[in-house]
């Protein structure tokens, strides 16, 4: 049997999209407004938010018939990438990413028809639980009156603070049900956590009473199951082109910093054996490239389960370790500078490491991709 194959050619819209994104960010997004916004600000770069929408970033893949753009998930990732290169502080991956994509998996037109119009617009910040902490425990009890009161703490969700709602996986005595909470209701209680990556906040949440209407429940039973197995799993290919983006940016600023630097009568880039670290970061980042372009050409081409969860453990593991590689030789090669506060090596590094946590760490994905394999093999 020939072995499958997948076109990683971009076609000229693609590529248009992801050069206007990456235009804009290279121009609202360079160090001095990450910095400000992470470490000054709150960790949300409202302006740069609001550019996103108009640029139809934030409905990429969403129906275009409630307001997305209709694309595919290859635009999701071409976008991504772009703003892991930039470290952009928005609530990008959490809203669209994964809240917009367990919208999708769910499949209900009413949902549709209430968030994803918000969401493409920019007026709605959404996030999910993506278990980066243990501990988190929530029950959910019918009430009388029909809805949902909910009990309970979730230690670390990805942009907390500034979501309006929270899409919450959650059992019940009517089996497992997704709800959309509101996060300004009574009873919930935020505290932004002190995380060493400033430019992704994370906020603890503890839900003490929550009272959630049957309206806000946006799937039930074999949907939300759906939503809870495959959104981890389509999420994690385009967290891995952020991770991408993240070791691109490290190259070109290590390039950029050899050529600088002088030694001995010449730049630093001229020493045979930084060519070739420099050289091995560039095979790490294209191989990881390519396995999140075939992993989104095959999610868009309608892979199956067993196809997803393959792709998606290959691009995650072989992304986190060109980014933590790379990452780690941007410091080393800028030298005694790499590691200080001044320079943004450190920055990216804090990013990488930290991306690792989200869906599971890199051994878990090896391990389903084993298990995956082994059963074949057994069957």
């Amino acid at each position: 049997m020939a072995p499958e194959t997948t076109d990683l050619v971009l076609t000229d819209e693609q590529r248009q999209v992801a050069d206007a994104i990456g235009q804009m960010l290279a121009r609202e997004s360079d160090s001095a407004a990450v910095r400000r916004v992470a470490f000054e600000g709150d960790g949300f770069d409202r302006a740069l938010w609001r550019q996103l929408a108009e640029q139809g970033a934030l409905g990429l893949h969403l129906p275009e018939a409630h307001g997305g753009l209709g694309l595919g998930i290859t635009e999701l990732v071409l976008v991504a990438e772009a703003l892991g290169r930039r470290l952009a502080c928005v609530p990008w991956l959490e809203t669209l990413a994964v809240a917009g994509t367990a919208l999708l998996i769910g499949g209900d037109e009413a949902a549709f028809s209430r968030w994803v119009p918000a969401i493409a617009a920019g007026e709605q910040v959404l996030t999910m639980d993506v278990g980066l902490v243990d501990g988190a425990t929530v029950g959910a009890h019918r009430r009388e009156g029909g809805g949902w009161r909910l009990e309970g703490r979730l230690p670390a969700v990805p942009a907390g603070m500034a979501a309006e709602r929270l899409l919450l996986p959650v059992p019940s005595i009517d089996g497992l049900l997704l709800l959309a909470v509101d996060l300004g209701a009574e009873g919930v209680r935020r505290r932004r956590l002190p995380t060493h990556d400033a430019t992704r906040p994370l906020a603890e949440l503890v839900l003490d009473g929550v009272v959630v209407a049957d309206a806000d429940c946006v799937c039930r039973g074999a949907a939300a199951e759906r939503v809870a197995a495959y959104t981890p799993q389509v999420a994690s290919v385009v967290l891995a082109a952020e991770q991408v983006g993240v070791a691109q940016q490290c190259l070109d600023l290590s390039v950029a910093h050899l050529q600088q630097r002088v030694q001995f009568g010449r730049p630093l880039a001229g020493f045979q054996a930084l060519k070739h670290r420099c050289a091995q970061m560039m095979v790490s980042i294209e191989l990881a490239r390519s396995a999140v372009l075939g992993a989104a050409r095959d999610l868009d081409a309608g892979c199956d389960a067993r196809r997803l969860l393959e792709h998606a453990a290959m691009a995650r593991t072989v992304a986190d370790d060109a980014a933590r590689f790379c990452t780690h030789e941007a410091i080393q090669l800028h030298g005694g500078v790499g590691f200080t506060w001044e320079y943004d090596p450190q920055l990216y590094f804090k990013r990488a490491q930290a991306a690792r946590c989200w869906f599971g760490m890199p051994p878990r994905w090896r391990a389903h991709h084993a298990a995956l394999l082994l059963d074949e093999a057994a069957a």
